[in-house]
């Protein structure tokens, strides 16, 4: 794995521990099909949670939430369409995209930002 594929993994092994924190069940993480990959699939409540993990050094110029353009969005959105066809449809609580944000300072604790319902 080189470096970025660290920082990517690192960050979202932070998001998994933010939703687990926050009373979420992770039920699956990296979900790939032939139209791409949900970082995490986690449950809250009785929604479903599709989450999209972006990790950024803080000397980046740019916000790890800029990364999810419009385009981005609506790939999240049929991945989750994909993924419920494949386990049985949207649960009774709903389907909700959710956006991490993890910037990893040369010094000091990772921040993380956690926008919920974002597409």
């Amino acid at each position: 794995m080189n470096a970025r594929g660290a920082l990517g993994r690192y960050g979202e092994d932070l998001a998994a521990r933010l939703l687990t924190d926050a009373g979420m069940a992770v039920i699956e993480r990296n979900w790939r099909c032939r139209a791409g990959e949900v970082d995490i699939v986690a449950r809250d409540g009785d929604a479903l949670v599709f989450c999209e993990v972006k990790t950024r050094r803080s000397d980046g110029f740019e916000h790890p939430m800029a990364a999810v353009t419009p385009v981005k969005a609506e790939r999240l959105r049929r991945l989750a369409e994909i993924w419920l066809e494949r386990h049985g449809g949207p649960p009774a609580g709903g389907v909700r995209i959710d956006l991490i944000g993890v910037i990893v300072p040369r010094r000091g604790a990772p921040v993380t930002e956690h926008a919920r319902g974002v597409s």
